[in-house]
This record gives structure tokens, C-alpha cells and sequence, in this order.
């Protein structure tokens, strides 16, 4: 094992939330390792049932065991480290620009191993050894070395600041507290420490929980460009299979059926894309934040904590995404009414070829004739020069049971179609639509009993 573990590097045997050597490891459904202490304490602080490591969610809080192998290794590599500090502590290092110098070493300085909050110093391993050793120094705060320690003395009162004023927001001494603070609310420095490190947790865990919301509008808005795209293409293939057996002009509409929905598809995608890349940004901008707090809330150092509290503890400013939807373009009637088009189209063409056929026969006998607005009847309407003239009532065959409407608001159609026979109606196509639309229903007059059904409104029947 101990030839294994030559090939093994430091990080593999550190917790990723404590940054120490595993202590009773554990290892999550995910795979990853964490001390039993430290997942279990992040798990009751932060979002629960998360991977801090791959931010896997479990539905249900999992049962850890001690991996005994990984513990074991741990164990062994902690031994061997102790082994390796013990036999270099001898060989201690001067301190090097932008590292912490020890403030008794005369001479050449050596690199500051912890700093007093205490007596505002910083020692070397050698000049730390009495606060290690004397029961009296045992008793003072030291953390890891930091510069600027005379920044930990009051400017007026040259005492320590070991006192907090939750009245000015501020670090004060013992003198303050009697002078220019004699009536404020003050507690002690470690107090409001603990206090304010419980509110860096929850909005940790607040972040956390932002991003996976974010995550999860990500993964809304892949699904609904997936239903979109699937849409499109039940719709391409309904088209294509329509005018695959028609000559060139069907060929051209089908081109055109395919351009419309893509084109629709194209801009629903740019949209998506634009709300994906707003969400990834946040998630960037929040992870960063996330990283800082989280930094911050593992510092031991008091102040330092206390001065950078009020920039972090407030997630960076985001949009509201609980109404954002990506709504699939509506296909509904396109092929339809590319169908109906090509119909017209062709029947133009057929009137156009026997309108030139009978036109050979008469044209020495052409006359020119215009309509009279006077004897036309009250149902025509004639055009302003006379050559044209439309009816106002429909003309069906059959009287239908049940009538399908059909409005594209972009497109300014509406459409009625008999349900049962699947026939064509009517279109209104040209409209122009700039306010909400509100259906109209007039069931007309009784007649005496004839006229005496209902209306009555159906949901869309797929199978009709």
C-alpha cells in the first residue's frame, strides 16, 4: 500500500469542504468523498441532499457509511505528512515577497506561520513555540498569518477592537464603548462574528438555490425548443406528403410551407437562445458570488469578515424568471391553407386556359359589357367600374353540424370549416390585428321552435 500511496497526490485525501485530510470518510450515490461531519453539517446549513462537489440533488437524505479503504488511505497518507513536516521543521523557509514576515526575527526574516490576534504579531515556527508551549499564551486567538495587524488597533484609543457596535455598524475598543459608544448596543467581536458567519450561510444556501432554478429554467426552455422542433417536423413531414405527388407548382408551395416553419422555428430558437445566455450569465455572476461567500464564511478572521459582510451577504441583482416561457410557434391550418392556396391557384389556371379556349371562338363577336348597380339585386355588390360583382351569403351544399374556427393572429387569417366533411368554408385572409380578440355568438332568432337548439361550444377533437 505504501508503494500505492507514493502515486496518490495531497488533494486526493482532502475534503473539498473542510480542506483538510478525511476524517471518517464517506462517499455519496454520486461517487464523491467528503468527511461524514462536514457533509452532514452542510447538508442541515445548506441545500439539502445536494453534492457539493457536482451539485447532484437526491430525493431522499442518503444512508453514509464510512468508506474504510479511502480511511485507511487517509490515515496512512496523514502519518507519512507528519512524518515529512517533522523531518523539515528544521528547514525553515525565508519569508518571500507578498508572504507574511515573522515581526521578532531580526535579520534575515522568516515566513510567518500564524499571526496573535492577541498580541497583534506574527511568529515563525521557532518564535511561535510559547504559545504553543505557556499555558498563559495558550489562551490567545491565533489564525492564519495576515499583514496590517496594527489596522486591529483602534486609531483613537490605541486599544484592541474587540468589541462590536451594532448601533454604528462598527469595531470599536473597550474604550469606545464608555466614551463616544457609552449607549449603544455592543457585543462582543466573536458574537457578531458568529452572527453575521450564520447569515453568509443562508445566503449561500439562497444562492444555491437560485442557480438551481436557473438550471432548471435551462432545462424548460432545451425542452420546449424539443417540442417545438418536434412540432415543426410533424408538420414538415404532413406537408411534404401532400405535395410530394403534385407537378412544379406544388413543388414551390411545398418550398414555401417548409421556409414558413422553419423561419418561425429559427425565431423561436433565437429567442430561447437569448433567454439561455441571460440564465448562464446569472448562474456565472451568482457562482462567483457563491465562490466569495463561500471563501468569506470559512475566514477566520474576525474583521476581515465583519468589513466585507455588508458587499457579499446580498446576491448581485437578477431577473425575475418565474413568467418567462418559450411558447412554441402555432403550425395549426399551414398546410391547410398551402393546400387551399395551391387549389385556388390551379383552378385559376384551369378557368384561365378554358376562358382562352372559348375566347378563340367568340372574340369577333366581343362586346362590352357592364353591370347595372340599378336592377342588380340587393345580395350583389358590384365593383366601382361595373365589370364585378360578389354575393353576400354562402352557398353550401349541406347545412353543417358543427363549425371549426380557426384565427392566426400573425398571419391575419380566420378560417371556418365544416367538422364532420373537413371542407373549407370560408377564409377572411389580409386582416390586420393590433388589439385582443374576443369571440362573437348569436344563436339568431327562435322561429317559433325552429331556431331552438343551442349553441353550444366544443373542445378541439383531434380524432375529427
Amino acid at each position: 500500500m505504501s508503494a500505492a500511496s507514493c502515486l496518490l497526490t495531497e488533494d486526493q485525501f482532502l475534503c473539498s469542504i473542510c480542506l483538510d485530510v478525511f476524517t471518517d470518510p464517506v462517499s455519496t450515490p454520486c461517487g464523491h468523498n467528503f468527511c461524514k461531519t462536514c457533509i452532514t453539517q452542510h447538508w442541515n446549513v445548506n441545500v439539502p441532499f445536494q453534492c457539493p462537489n457536482c451539485k447532484k440533488l437526491f430525493y431522499t437524505r442518503p444512508e453514509l457509511q464510512v468508506n474504510t479503504f479511502i480511511s485507511e488511505m487517509a490515515a496512512q497518507f496523514r502519518q507519512s505528512a507528519q512524518q515529512k513536516a517533522s523531518s523539515s521543521s528544521s528547514e525553515q523557509q525565508a519569508a518571500k515577497p507578498g508572504e507574511v514576515p515573522c515581526d521578532v526575527c531580526t535579520g534575515t526574516k522568516l515566513k510567518a506561520l500564524k499571526s496573535c490576534l492577541v498580541c497583534l504579531v506574527s511568529y515563525c515556527e521557532t518564535h511561535l513555540e510559547p504559545h504553543l508551549t505557556t499555558s498563559g499564551l495558550k489562551r490567545h486567538q491565533l489564525i492564519d498569518p495576515v499583514e496590517n495587524l496594527e489596522a486591529r488597533m483602534c486609531t483613537k484609543h490605541d486599544k484592541h477592537l474587540e468589541l462590536f457596535c451594532k448601533t454604528d455598524q462598527m469595531c470599536v475598543c473597550m474604550l469606545c464603548t464608555v466614551l463616544d459608544h457609552k449607549t449603544h448596543d455592543v457585543v462582543p467581536l466573536k458574537e457578531e462574528y458568529e452572527g453575521k458567519k450564520a447569515e453568509l450561510g443562508k445566503t449561500e444556501a439562497e444562492i444555491q438555490q437560485m442557480i438551481q432554478k436557473r438550471r432548471v429554467k435551462i432545462d424548460e426552455i432545451k425542452h420546449s425548443v424539443e417540442l417545438s422542433e418536434e412540432d415543426a417536423d410533424r408538420e414538415i413531414a404532413d406537408g411534404v406528403q401532400v405535395f410530394t405527388a403534385l407537378k412544379e407548382s406544388v413543388e414551390r408551395s411545398q418550398a414555401e410551407l417548409i421556409d414558413t416553419i422553419k423561419e418561425k422555428q429559427r425565431k423561436t430558437e433565437k429567442q430561447a437562445e437569448g433567454f439561455i445566455k441571460e440564465l448562464e450569465q446569472e448562474i456565472s455572476e451568482l457562482k462567483k458570488r457563491s465562490t466569495e461567500v463561500e471563501q468569506l464564511s470559512r475566514s477566520e478572521d474576525h474583521l476581515h469578515l465583519l468589513q466585507s459582510f455588508r458587499t457579499l451577504n446580498t446576491a448581485p441583482p437578477t431577473k425575475d424568471w418565474t413568467g418567462v416561457r418559450v411558447s412554441p410557434p402555432s403550425h395549426e391550418g399551414t398546410v391547410r391553407r398551402a393546400v387551399n392556396q395551391l387549389e385556388e391557384t390551379l383552378s385559376k389556371q384551369m378557368k384561365k386556359l378554358l376562358t382562352e379556349v372559348e375566347l378563340k371562338r367568340v372574340q369577333q363577336s366581343a362586346v362590352d359589357v357592364t353591370l347595372d348597380p340599378d336592377t342588380a339585386h340587393p345580395n350583389l355588390i358590384l365593383s366601382d367600374d361595373g365589370k364585378q360583382v360578389k354575393h353576400v351569403r354562402l352557398s353550401l351544399k349541406s347545412r353543417p353540424q358543427k363549425v371549426g374556427v380557426f384565427v392566426d393572429y400573425e398571419e391575419g387569417l380566420v378560417s371556418f370549416y365544416d367538422v364532420k366533411s373537413a371542407a373549407l368554408i370560408y377564409s377572411f385572409t389580409g386582416c390586420c390585428f393590433t388589439e385582443k380578440l374576443y369571440p362573437f355568438f348569436s344563436p339568431f332568432l327562435n322561429n317559433n321552435g325552429e331556431n331552438s337548439a343551442p349553441l353550444i361550444i366544443s373542445p378541439v377533437n383531434h380524432t375529427e
